[in-house]
This record gives C-alpha cells, structure tokens and sequence, in this order.
C-alpha cells in the first residue's frame, strides 16, 4: 500500500497537467466552431438561433464526456473511474466558458473591433497597450501592468501591431480561460468533481467577456489565498525545502495577480491578515511559519514591487469621481451589480420579502453562519468568512467618505467579492454536509451496519457509493452550466440598450481601418468612432454632472 500511495503522488503532477491540458483544449472548442456560424449578430432571431446552436454542441459533448464517466464506472469493475471522472471534470469546466467565449465569437462576428471598439475601457486599454509595446509609458502609471503588456505584445506576434485588433481576440480567449483557471485554481484545495461544483459554478455568476483579466483575478485569488492560508497552518510541520518552495510559488502567484488587477487585494488584505493570525503555527513552529511568510513575501515583492511602490506612492492622486448607477443605492445591497449600464431599471434593489430583503440574501447570510457552525475549525471556511467580511467593511468605510470627499474609489466593485464569497460558502455547506455523510457511513461499514452491501442499498437502507454521486453530479452539471453559460452569454448580444449589449452593438458601428463598415454594421453605415450615443444612456443622479467615459481600472 505504501508502493501504491509512493506510485500515486509521484504522478500526482503529471495528472494535473494532464486535467490542465484536458480543460484548456476543451475551452477552446465551441468558439472554434462558433466561428463557422453564418448568422447576422444584429438580428435578434439569429440570436437565439446562435445561443442554441452553441448550446446544442455543449450538450452533446457534455454527454459525451458523461457517458465516458458512465462506461468507466461499468468496465473492469470501475478501475479507470478515477481518472476519468477527473478528465471529465476539467473538461466540463473548459466546456462551460468555452461557451461564454463563443457567445462573444457571435456577438462579434463580422466586425474586427472589440466590444466597444475604442470607446471607454477599450479605447484606453488598446491605446495604453501599443504604448507599452513600443517603449513608452502608457496613459496610466497606478493601471495594472500586465494586461497592456500582454495585449501589446500579442499584438506584435499575431495582429501586426495592431492593439484593436488583438484586444478583441483577447477577450474571446480570456473567456474561454475563465473556467480551467478557477477549476485549476480549486484543485489545489479539492477533489476534481468538489473543484467543479464548489469552487468553478459559483465563479460563473461573474464571468466577463468584456475584461476579462478583472473577473478572472477575484475568482483565483480567493483560492490562492485560501491556499496559501492552510499551507501556513501546515507549515510548522512541513520540511524546509518543501516550505520554502511552497512559499515562493504562493507569492510568485500572487505578485502576478496583484500585477493583473489590484482591486481585489486591497478589498480582502484585512480578512487574510486575521486568517494568517488565526492559523499561523504558533505551537507547532513559530521559525518555519515565519520563514513561509517571509518568503512569501520576498516572492511576491520580487514579482510585483515595482508596481507596489507605484501604487502606494501615485495611487494616492487617484480619484474616481465617476458616480454611476450603484452609487445612489443602498450600500449594504451587494447581492447583483448591474454594471454602470444598468439597463431598464424601476425600483431598485427590489424589495425582498423579509426586511427589503429577497430569499437569495437571507439564504446567503444562513450560509455564511452554517458554514461556520460546520467548519469554524477549517481554514478554508474561516478564510473566505473573512474575506466577505472584510470587503464588507472596506465597503463601508470608502462609502462612508464619499459625500465628504466626493470620490467613490470602485468600492461597488466590492459587490462581486461578497457575492463569489457568499456563493462559495453556500456550495461549502453541501460540501462539508456531504463529506459528514460519507464520514457517517464509513462509520456504519466499520461497525457492520447493514448499510454497507449491495442488499442494503437495494432496500434502500443506504446511499449508493461514490460513482454514482459523480456522475449525477456532473449530469446535473452539465445542464446547470449550460444555462448560466448562455444567460452570460445572452447579456453580450448586441442590441442599442443602455446595458453590456451596447458594447458589441458599438463594434459593428466602427469604420475598419481599410475604410469599410464592419459587415453587418447597422443599416451600412458606420463611422470612426462608431455609435456614440451610449454617452447618453449612462445613468446619472441629476445632482452630478455627466462623466466622462467608464474608467478604466
């Protein structure tokens, strides 16, 4: 038995990079094919006519994939199940934002421009990115590094230069890598089927076609940061090579992130650093813990201080003075952001049934003591406790200056750490639920309960084994995904509304740099800077003065 763990954990990363080329090849499948579509994006029947043509292949090979689940659990007396339901798992997950990526394949089928051509976000990222690429510092020195020099210089190698252009490739494929990174993300914290239904399905309720790199930060960061909080708790124990190799991957990671997209950080530090305090080996090996956190720390500087020492000294001139949609609503409402084009809004938040309150939010906030009823001794539950509650309150705090200072420094962005934080917490009750369960019964077989045979089962005495939990969850999955994937997709549809739809609507509007309208722009016309009445659907209070384009950051 000791061969066969010795044999199972020295091929232990081979199997993840195996998971790891499994997903992102999957993620790239259904855009591949949306490419082929001939339908005219404008059109709303072509439309849902798209989304269900991608919805179709993502079932198929969803089955597919389940009925490779199926066949392994049935021959040679389920030998291969593991490792297949392991493959199927990151499959499913590149599958899922595979299909969001296709979605904005449709949305911008036609037009060479990205969403919103070069207006807003867009126009400064693609501006930003040819100068970095060319030597020269970009219009923004505290904007995060490392998307500009990866558009720039994607740029270079595969569209001539050309930053427009590469940018609306870059979103299509930041898409599609949204769900192998968070499933890959999650692995390093849970089984391949656990990784997918708790840690990649709540990530899809932010999935962004638009800016990616955003989205795609939070979603990883939290179990990086999870991550990195348990390993401390182990490391009193853990030898010096592994502890000192753990920790420089850790802030490796995190410099990256950080170099990605800042926000994140600043809204969770306060939670990790009581996490850190809570879980740090304070008996078991005060030198090694600090020895992994100060490594940790050199790794992470090493990476990103730089642009540290860039944001802590010019970041401080940085004022966001945009107010928007969410900047007049209640501040203790964070459980949907409806983006600064909200769309057609009456009442809002809508008021809920108990205290203003819907049955989401009271379903979160039950969550969020369950979990810690059932896992206060798991860091992985304590962390992202406290990382809700601090984005909660640096929520509060920068929303508590804003009449004062009138500036309103992004703290609604704060709305998607809560909601990912409250959406994993409640995934992590049905995990700690169920592992209780199988813990239960384990009990059960090693008292001879009867529970345990086939006899039993059959007379519904006890629940059936974990094969068939696997794939019931991942047939279960599978349409679950499939849904949200095309409600996400659905919301990048071009359409002329004061939502996202505006943002694809606006590319097919933009002259082509050869001089000719984009192949379906609207009625055949086009110009320069393409459709600029989206100026006018910006939702303002009629106290501010309209803003100029969505910042950037």
């Amino acid at each position: 038995m000791d061969r066969s763990g010795a044999r199972l954990r020295a091929s232990a990363p081979l199997l993840l990079a195996g998971e790891a080329v499994v997903s992102f090849l999957a993620a790239l499948v259904l855009p591949l094919l949306a490419h082929r579509f001939k339908l005219n994006p404008l059109d709303r029947i072509a439309q849902v006519s798209g989304l269900a043509a991608v919805q179709l292949r993502f079932a198929v090979l969803g089955l597919l994939v389940l009925g490779a689940v199926v066949l392994a659990m049935r021959f040679r007396s389920g030998r291969h199940f593991d490792l297949v339901s392991r493959f199927s798992a990151a499959a499913l997950a590149g599958l899922a934002s595979g299909f969001v990526a296709a979605g904005a394949v449709i949305a911008l089928l036609g037009t060479p421009w990205p969403m919103f051509g070069l207006n807003g976000d867009s126009g400064r990222i693609v501006e930003w990115a040819h100068a970095v690429a060319n030597g020269q510092p970009s219009g923004s020195p505290v904007y995060p590094p490392a998307p500009l020099y990866t558009l720039g210089y994607y740029a270079e190698w595969f569209r001539g230069g050309n930053t427009a252009y590469a940018f609306k490739d870059l979103q299509i494929l930041g898409a599609a890598a949204f769900g192998p990174l968070v499933y890959l993300s999650w692995r390093m914290l849970l089984s391949p089927v656990r990784a997918l239904a708790f840690g990649v399905l709540p990530a899809f309720a932010l999935i962004d076609a638009y800016k990616p790199y955003s989205q795609t930060v939070l979603v990883v960061l939290v179990p990086v940061l999870v991550a990195l909080v348990v390993h401390l708790r182990r490391s009193g124990t853990d030898a010096w090579r592994t502890l000192l190799l753990k920790a420089a991957g850790f802030g490796a990671l995190l410099g990256l992130l950080f170099l990605t997209y800042s926000g994140w950080f600043l809204w969770s530090g306060l939670g990790v650093l009581v996490a850190i305090l809570a879980y740090f080996p304070w008996k078991t090996g005060r030198l090694k813990g600090l020895a992994y956190l100060g490594a940790t720390g050199a790794a992470y500087l090493l990476v990103c201080g730089s642009y540290l020492v860039t944001m802590l000294t010019d970041g401080q001139d940085t004022k966001d003075s945009s107010f928007r949609f969410d900047n007049f609503t209640d501040p203790a409402y964070f459980l949907m952001w409806r983006t600064d084009m909200p769309g057609k809004v009456g009442e809002w938040p809508i008021p809920g049934e108990f205290g203003g309150m819907g049955l989401f939010a009271v379903v979160i906030f039950v969550a969020l003591g369950a979990a810690l009823w059932l896992g206060i001794r798991k860091p992985m539950i304590v962390t992202i406790c406290c990382m809700f509650a601090s984005a909660w309150v640096m929520r509060m705090y920068i929303a508590s200056h804003m009449y004062e200072t009138q500036t309103v420094q992004l703290y609604t962005r704060t709305n998607n750490q809560m909601l990912y934080c409250g959406m994993l917490l409640c995934a992590l009750v049905a995990h700690l639920v169920s592992l209780r369960l199988v813990g239960r019964r384990r009990a059960d077989e090693a008292d001879g309960a009867p529970a345990a045979g086939a006899t039993a089962r059959a007379a519904g005495s006890g629940l059936p084994g974990r094969p068939a939990a696997v794939v019931g969850t991942l047939f279960a999955l599978l349409f679950l995904f499939g849904t949200v994937s095309s409600s996400m997709s659905d919301r990048y549809m071009p359409a002329h509304e004061n939502d996202y739809r505006i943002l694809p609507w606006v590319s097919h509007t933009v002259q082509k740099l050869d001089g000719h309208c984009p192949k379906f722009a609207p009625g055949g016309q086009c110009s320069k800077d393409g459709d600029q009445s989206w100026l006018n659907m910006v939702w303002l209070s009629p106290e501010h003065e309209p803003a100029p384009a969505a910042s950037a950051h």
